[in-house]
């Protein structure tokens, strides 16, 4: 259904949304039947907390919920499940740090352990220059490459602590 539609239905437009992101997120409801709108919920979480600088505030949620029509409890579960959602303010660089099997087995916890000691933060902290903040997450689908992270959207591969070293740098 399109925003005017939506309007003309009486369905309120969640003021905390911009109207390009509500574009976008029409685009998604676009590709399910009109009574699967719950199957956009990922898309829309996801360009909600791009839009607000990486996470999603209660009141985010509540307002993809609305305009959904969805009970808010159905977007807090997949925001609270997924590690991909923020529900709280990052540092300028998102490290996530994979640490099942394959990672595990080929070193990650030496590269959490690294990035504990060179940053000063543990996972799920950010230090306090605000540059950084360290996330331990399940399989980042790059097992070949292991052990990895990931920040932002850019993957890197068969760390070691040196290029670990090298990549922060990268991002001073």
């Amino acid at each position: 259904m399109k925003t005017a539609a939506r309007e003309a239905s009486g369905l309120t437009l969640p003021a905390m949304i911009s109207a390009e992101a509500l574009a976008k997120i029409e685009h998604w409801l676009a590709k399910y039947p009109p009574e699967q709108k719950i199957s956009a919920v990922i898309p829309a979480l996801t360009i909600v907390q791009d839009e607000n600088g990486g996470w999603l505030s209660n009141n985010l949620m509540d307002a993809v919920a609305t305009y959904l029509g969805i009970p808010s409890i159905a977007v807090y579960e997949v925001a609270t499940f997924y590690t991909m959602f923020e529900l709280k303010p990052l540092g300028r660089h998102k490290i996530s740090v994979c640490t099942n099997i394959s990672c595990m087995l080929r070193g990650s916890d030496g590269i959490v352990r690294h990035l504990e000691k060179k940053l000063g933060v543990r996972p799920g902290e950010t230090t306090a220059d605000g540059k950084f903040t360290v996330k331990e997450v399940e399989c980042l689908a790059a097992c070949g490459g292991a052990p990895m992270f990931v920040i932002g959207k850019r993957y890197y591969e068969n760390l070691t602590p040196d290029k670990v070293d090298q990549i922060l740098a990268s991002l001073e």
